[in-house]
């Protein structure tokens, strides 16, 4: 027998679940409608607790919870006060940018107050009825903007209030590299075949085209896909948006969406099954949308950064590359 590669073998123990830093990115926070004019509250995402709220105005706003003065948690006992989030320890008040606006006893605003904000705030836009936070871990401000979905932005058109939320216990990449590997929607959703697949990239944009034609989609950063299923000329839409709550869990949130045709047609019939095949198994077939099988894998793998491949598999090395601008200054970038 000759030598044999006991690093291939014995990898295994060293793996990682998830190797990766929270992405830069517009992430989902909310849908509008649950937050209202002059509410707080607290969330967990992007590996830590926020104050979520909204100004009189109706301007969302995302914090540290966490007061520069004392270290008071405004999430517990803070409140909204006009265009501010006020601190409940001595009423320091906070725009959404985390400019100090205001200090009700003091005479001289600390010099630094008067230069930058000095609590952390998230940049947010509303759109398509819900709430976006852009994260990045050097605070840097936007470096791109989110898309034009018609199917979600157009009054008239369109239909479907069809949507839906899962936990995954793995990180956002690893759930977004099942869209280019497509040699596992044959032996792991029972597909009659392997649909070819085409990625390109541009950016912060992926561009995907697999089984020339099927499913044509766009994703734009980590935190937002927009995925076209055509089958017997009828087009649906899965608008996924999945958020990093910490650097092993994310949560899937999708809405689904199609053409406004009329009750009782042929195109809307297919439209819902084609809705139904996205998740799970739609009647009369075989294959399995991703709620019957993916996550028995997601939550139970490790990230091999070295991974054997075939000529069979997809472009993953290629979707590993593109991803990595989303972790600037991670210094464990050349390990993934």
């Amino acid at each position: 027998m000759g030598d044999i590669n006991l690093k291939q073998l014995l990898e295994s123990k060293s793996l990682e679940r998830c190797p990766f830093p929270i992405p830069v990115g517009w992430f989902f926070i909310d849908f509008s409608e649950n937050l209202k004019a002059g509410e707080l509250r607290n969330v967990f995402v992007f590996d830590q607790e926020w104050v979520l709220f909204r100004t009189e105005s109706g301007k969302p706003g995302m914090s540290d919870p966490y007061c520069p003065h004392l270290g008071a948690h405004m999430g517990h006992g803070g409140s909204v006060c006009g265009e501010h989030l006020r601190c409940p320890f001595h009423h320091w008040e906070y725009d959404t940018s985390g400019w100090c606006k205001n200090i009700p006893y003091a005479k001289i605003m600390p010099p630094i107050a008067k230069k930058q904000a000095i609590l952390r705030t998230l940049p947010m836009v509303e759109k398509y009825g819900m709430m976006w936070a852009w994260y990045h871990p050097q605070c840097e401000p936007p470096s791109f903007e989110l898309p034009y979905i018609p199917e979600m932005e157009d009054e008239t058109g369109y239909a479907g209030d069809r949507r839906g939320s899962w936990t995954a216990d793995t990180c956002i990449q690893e759930i977004a590299e099942n869209g280019v590997d497509t040699a596992h929607l044959k032996f792991l959703h029972g597909a009659p075949g392997i649909p070819p697949v085409d990625a390109t990239y541009d950016g912060p944009r992926m561009e995907l085209d697999i089984g020339k034609g099927y499913i044509v989609g766009t994703a734009h950063g980590p935190g937002l896909n927009v995925m076209r299923f055509t089958q017997e000329g009828v087009t649906a839409t899965m608008i996924s948006y999945t958020v990093p709550v910490s650097v092993d869990k994310s949560q899937m949130n999708m809405s689904f969406r199609h053409v406004d045709y009329p009750e009782g047609s042929k195109e809307l019939h297919v439209s819902k099954k084609i809705i139904d095949h996205m998740i799970g198994a739609a009647e009369g077939e075989e294959s399995a949308g991703f709620e019957s099988v993916d996550f028995i894998v997601w939550n139970n793998k490790k990230y091999r950064p070295n991974p054997l491949l075939c000529d069979g598999d997809g472009p993953v090395l290629q979707f590993r590359k593109w991803f990595k601008q989303f972790y600037p200054g991670f210094e464990g970038i050349d390990k993934i």
